[in-house]
């Protein structure tokens, strides 16, 4: 196996932007648009008449506190109406990119900026479809641990989340367990949750124990939050205390909500997109209002509700539609964006997930989302399953060797090798075909021999293979790990007695 340090796949779709606007441009890129400019700023304008005229409730001080001295209005209902130049300035301060380093290291793992895609798990699910019995069970401390170690394995996949929420943990906070399991088991840049600003405090302790010091990691950071406001139009105590907890250490955070169109958001998707970034906007200001510069990622989890269940769906084109949607209002406001792949509502890694998983995947490489999470998920996110992330892994590698489009320099337009080879001639001994032996995807897990070899293998499907290369994975893959001393100091932190 790889180790995570030098296996990172780096997938850029190489300003993808500007080359789809250049016609000199010497690479063809799959291209795909949803909103015009013009048609962003409406969205935004619209964001912005939302907080100054309907406001957002805040249940934290400390943040109506910057809000009222910054200009806003604010109510006995602790709802702040917030003026557009706030929001307008609090724009001009945040940084445009985000990088994410390896632990430990200056080494940079992901530059989060326009065109560059990185993908990666979720976080917190209660169940396990666990890939050697195929049955779906509450998660445990080990299952976490293999799936830390199957995501370091997997060069595809860049950074790492907490994935499960183990029910046998037998510590008071299952947060900082899993934090400490994801520094002691990865090299991969880590996406934390927490319950509360002591939560962030310790975490970024133990982050900064790894890193050397907290000057190191707010340089090099190796962590980034998500966090959520609460839809519609609020934020709870503890959101806002860990918004406020990063923008003090200069640590990137996204600050992503999770509507339901149709529930907790408009069911138009014009209308949940202006919600969400009336949303994500207010946290901004807030955020950079604490420290101007801070690192913020955009996003939002706009999912469409299925009214016969009540269901935040994963796998409706609906959710496809608001991804584009909140990845173009992300560009828009020069922002990093955080999404969503590699996911789906199927309950077993099957036709549906597969298929759900295709869609997800190509639709964040087509938007640029910077951060796209949720690889694994299944059951609308209450189920991970090892072997989707393999599945998906390998979707990953195959999509992104479309994205990287059809170079057109003279290399490549061959002229001169055709007129070599000439009429009725071949190329399969031609210097042009030896030097560009590399220049194909192979695939991992999918079958492209004839019916007689197939035969002879055992006639093996590809959940069969699936299984096969998860189990491997799982069996013989050893992250990198920290000296023993160190992984002391973080359990001391993280896991007092």
């Amino acid at each position: 196996m790889q180790n995570a340090r030098t296996s990172s796949v780096r997938r850029d779709v190489t300003r993808w932007h500007e080359r789809m606007n250049d016609p000199c441009s010497p690479i063809a890129l799959p291209q795909f648009r949803l909103l015009d400019e013009a048609q962003c700023e409406r969205i935004f304008r619209a964001s912005l008449e939302v907080l100054r005229r309907t406001g957002v409730r805040l249940h934290c001080p400390e943040a109506l506190d910057l809000l009222r001295d910054a200009g806003a209005t604010v109510d006995d209902h602790n709802v702040a109406r917030i003026p557009p130049r706030i929001i307008e300035w609090a724009l001009t301060q945040v940084p445009s990119t985000v990088t994410l380093c390896h632990r430990g290291s200056d080494e940079a793992a992901l530059h989060l900026s326009e065109g560059r895609v990185y993908f990666g798990p979720g976080s917190d699910c209660l169940n396990y479809l666990d890939p050697r019995s195929h049955q779906i069970r509450e998660f445990t401390v080990s299952d976490v641990v293999e799936c830390i170690r199957l995501v370091d394995a997997l060069p595809e996949i860049d950074f790492v989340m907490s994935m499960g929420h183990p029910r046998d943990s037998g510590v008071p906070n299952v947060f900082r367990h899993q934090f400490a399991l994801m520094l002691k088991h990865t090299a991969k840049p880590i996406v934390f949750v927490a319950d509360s600003r002591e939560d962030c405090d310790a975490i970024i302790e133990a982050a900064a124990t790894v890193a050397g010091s907290i000057e190191r990691l707010r340089v090099s950071p190796n962590l980034l939050l998500y966090a959520e406001p609460t839809s519609p139009l609020q934020h709870s105590r503890s959101a806002l205390e860990k918004l406020l907890c990063m923008a003090e250490h200069g640590l990137p955070i996204t600050y992503s909500p999770a509507p339901m169109m149709g529930g907790t958001a408009p069911l138009s998707l014009a209308g949940g997109l202006v919600q969400s970034c009336a949303e994500v906007l207010s946290g901004l200001a807030i955020h950079q209002l604490k420290r101007a510069g801070a690192p913020f990622v955009f996003g939002s989890g706009l999912h469409p509700m299925d009214l016969r269940t009540a269901i935040s769906v994963y796998g409706a084109p609906e959710f496809q539609l608001a991804r584009v949607g909140v990845a173009e209002m992300g560009r828009y406001f020069g922002l990093p964006v955080w999404g969503y792949a590699g996911h789906s509502d199927s309950k077993a890694v099957d036709e549906q997930a597969a298929a759900d998983a295709v869609v997800s995947v190509f639709t964040a490489f087509l938007t640029g989302t910077n951060l796209a999470h949720d690889v694994g998920y299944l059951e609308s996110g209450l189920t991970t399953s090892p072997e989707m992330i393999v599945l998906t892994a390998e979707i990953i590698g195959m999509l992104d060797h479309i994205m990287s489009g059809i170079s057109l320099d003279d290399e490549s337009l061959a002229v001169d090798v055709i007129n070599r080879v000439g009429p009725g001639g071949n190329y399969l001994t031609d210097d042009h075909t030896i030097r560009n032996l590399g220049s194909q995807w192979e695939p991992g897990l999918f079958d492209r021999e004839r019916l007689a070899a197939w035969i002879r293998e055992g006639r093996k499907h590809l959940r069969d293979r699936l299984r096969e290369r998860t189990l491997s994975i799982l069996d013989e893959h050893a992250p990198l790990r920290l000296p023993d001393q160190v992984e002391a100091t973080i359990d001391e932190i993280l896991l007092p007695r």
